[in-house]
């Protein structure tokens, strides 16, 4: 069922106050080390007791998280950061394994500092509605920005045979596993590696986003620049400040996130 929302009031998100000052990356590691410093200038390096040592730095550095205004998972990530590190070390892992497994977190998740839109993934009602966007016939092109591992590409694909879908990802891993997917299911859609930033989006015919608050300001002026008339941008959860209202919001399922809609 589509809502209309002509004076939707929008309050900001955490992440849109953090977009205006340093990148929440940096203001974490900084949170982080001073919350360290704080602790050695107090109590010197702790010869007993180390837990209790990291659960107060941790507290300290949950405490400026809140000053700052960090989003929610930024505070939790702080809190138990100190005691995270800790207990890894007790398991007496080979140094490998930290190679490996940062490397994995690399692949996955790669220029995540710098664009600030972590692994989203959808579901399948999302996947379902965004296709009833399209026509049943005729030729469309869909853009997936963010495509992660292409699940709503290869679905759109599948039943808008007429369509042409492409999902473009940035992170290494998720486009490789889309692009085999792909391959392996005989999939129409295509996939890509790359910054949708660098796209023309007056080529697609809807263009697909579900990012993060932090990105779609960005994502507006794009889209307000390039999409032509009769095109359609859809966000799924994601709203955007400062923008036009939504010609509709649709919700997949009830109580959950909208998928918002604007047509040129």
């Amino acid at each position: 069922m589509a809502l209309r929302l002509p004076g939707t009031s929008r309050p900001e998100p955490v992440m849109q106050r953090e977009r205006r000052s340093l990148r929440p990356a940096v203001s974490a590691l900084l949170i982080s080390l001073a919350a360290l410093a704080a602790m050695l200038l107090l109590f010197g390096v702790p010869d007993q007791h180390p837990v209790l040592f990291l659960a107060a730095q941790g507290a300290i550095a949950l405490t400026l998280a809140c000053l700052l205004r960090l989003a929610w998972w930024w505070r939790g990530m702080l809190l138990l950061f100190p005691l995270g590190v800790y207990t890894v070390q007790q398991l007496g892992l080979p140094p490998a394994f930290y190679l490996v497994l940062f490397l994995l977190f690399l692949t996955l998740y790669w220029s995540t500092y710098r664009t600030q839109v972590p692994f989203y993934p959808s579901r399948l009602p999302v996947w379902r509605q965004v296709t009833q966007l399209l026509p049943a016939e005729g030729e469309v092109h869909m853009i997936d920005i963010g495509s992660g591992l292409g699940d709503l590409a290869m679905h759109v694909a599948a039943q808008r045979p007429c369509a042409r879908v492409t999902g473009i990802e940035i992170a290494p891993l998720p486009w490789l596993l889309s692009w085999l997917r792909a391959r392996w299911r005989r999939s129409a859609a295509a996939f890509t590696r790359g910054d949708y930033q660098a796209l023309d989006f007056a080529r697609y015919d809807l263009v697909f986003a579900y990012l993060s608050p932090a990105v779609m300001p960005a994502l507006w002026q794009k889209a307000s620049r390039e999409m032509r008339a009769g095109s359609q941008l859809v966000s799924y959860e994601f709203d955007i400040p400062g923008a036009p209202a939504p010609s509709c919001a649709v919700r997949p399922l009830p109580d959950k996130p909208a998928l918002y809609i604007w047509r040129f």
